[in-house]
């Protein structure tokens, strides 16, 4: 599995994206966090994967290649967790919450891409 995390601070915000990262996957609320549109998110996201099955409300296989993937989301964020997806897929799924003002929080690394620096 391949985890990925967004969310979004609100202006003049900025926290130790490791914390942050910690309590949201705890689904804990944290303060200085944007509350996001997740219905809009999910939709935009179940557009971008129309052509793949949908297992059920959060997740998502490819019967046409490798890969599936499940969101996870509290009102501050989206947790998506990747099972065999290529690399090119889990860059639609950063592009997609991009859109929304989210940048990519990479546990594994662990790296926020965004333009702030810890």
């Amino acid at each position: 599995m391949y985890e990925l995390l967004f969310w979004q601070y609100q202006d003049g915000i900025y926290l130790n994206h490791h914390l942050v990262y910690e309590a949201l996957v705890e689904q804990q609320e944290v303060t200085g966090l944007e509350e996001l549109p997740v219905t809009v998110i999910l939709n935009r996201i179940n557009k971008l994967f129309s052509q793949w099955e949908k297992v059920d409300d959060n997740s998502w296989k490819n019967n046409k290649g490798k890969g599936a993937f499940q969101i996870k989301t509290t009102p501050q964020s989206i947790q998506i967790d990747c099972y065999g997806t290529e690399g090119k897929i889990m860059n639609q799924l950063v592009d997609a919450l991009a859109e929304f003002n989210c940048p990519l929080y990479d546990p594994q690394v662990p790296e926020r891409y965004d333009e702030m620096s810890e």
